[in-house]
């Protein structure tokens, strides 16, 4: 499915764009045998307007039954000078999406499946959530899988790290020289492991 752009006034009354998809992706439709199919969004996360992840439930003659993931990418601009503040496009988790920063939470939720395109979108959301759960303290020695050129010129591999209260500051080994990465905790690095030695007392 493409894009969809509409205005406020055809949200429903929804007054952001978490709620509107709330809705949107949960219904019930009466079949012709006199049955019922639909889904139902068990929980929603769109951090920043940007992406929408959500944990959707089939419903058929109101029993639960497969979990499946929906993404949306977002559009949302209260001031767009044509009207249209709103826009998204969805797509299912089997689709293969390029957005990976599903919350825990609605991964959890997911019911076991068999697509390919599916369970790679998961691991690819898994791996992203224990990239970021790692932890830097300060003096920490950390390597990149590839040596990154600076605009100064410098080709670095290896860091130390100095933090300044939420700041993390990386320093080059050799000459002290400040450093910063965008987004570091979503990229692979490894702490490299130093050798402490431990002072001995003799009686």
């Amino acid at each position: 499915m493409g894009w969809l752009f509409m205005p406020r006034g055809s949200m429903g009354g929804h007054a952001t764009a978490k709620a509107y998809l709330d809705n949107q992706f949960t219904y019930e439709r009466a079949e012709d045998d006199g049955s019922s199919r639909g889904v139902k969004v068990l929980a929603s996360s769109c951090p920043g307007n940007r992406v929408y992840y959500a944990a959707t439930q089939v419903m058929t003659n109101g029993q639960g039954g497969e979990i499946f993931a929906i993404v949306c990418l977002v559009r949302w601009n209260p001031r767009a000078k044509d009207g249209y503040i709103f826009g998204y496009k969805d797509m299912e988790e089997s689709m293969g999406p390029c957005e990976t920063d599903c919350p825990a939470s609605i991964l959890d939720l997911l019911t076991p499946t068999d697509k390919e395109y599916a369970l790679d979108w998961r691991a690819r959301c898994r791996a992203n959530l224990e990239r970021r759960a790692r932890r830097l303290a300060d003096g920490d020695r950390i390597r990149l899988p590839e040596p990154m050129k600076f605009s100064d010129g410098n080709v670095l591999q290896e860091f130390i790290i100095a933090k300044r209260g939420r700041r993390v500051i990386l320093r080059d080994p050799q000459t002290g020289g400040h450093y910063r990465i965008s987004r570091l905790m979503d990229r692979p690095w490894t702490i490299v492991p130093t050798t402490k030695v431990l002072k001995t007392l003799f009686g």
